[in-house]
């Protein structure tokens, strides 16, 4: 399983303590391109990035190779999204990984995307 930047930040939050279990449990791997995304955030509360900075030492961070660009491109001339969500979908989809996220729509119609939202929204 391959854990969505949001989901990582959202664990940070003394709030989520939820995704922080969750976290905790599944220990997921990550995509170097989370490592940018999340830490590079702008808007960290007190303590939120060295926490995670704490986080990423406990996951397998995975560098992109060759094939993920490839994948990446094609998944951007399909349709419109983030160049950081090409790369984590095209990693869970050349690995066959699940792909763990809170913004399942960012990632919704890709054929063959094995999307999970571990802590699902509240109706």
């Amino acid at each position: 399983m391959i854990a969505d930047s949001n989901r990582l930040i959202y664990a940070a939050r003394p709030a989520d303590e939820t995704v922080c279990r969750w976290l905790i449990a599944e220990l997921p791997a990550v995509s170097a391109i989370s490592l940018v995304e999340v830490l590079g955030y702008d808007r960290f509360q007190p303590g939120e990035r060295e926490a995670l900075e704490e986080v990423f030492q406990l996951l397998e961070v995975i560098y992109p190779g060759p094939e993920t660009f490839r994948i990446a491109v094609g998944l951007r001339q399909r349709r419109p999204m983030s160049l950081g969500d090409s790369l984590i979908a095209a990693r869970a989809l050349e690995h066959n990984e699940r792909l763990a996220t809170h913004n399942t729509e960012d990632f919704a119609g890709i054929e063959g995307l094995d999307l999970f939202d571990p802590v699902p929204r509240q109706a």
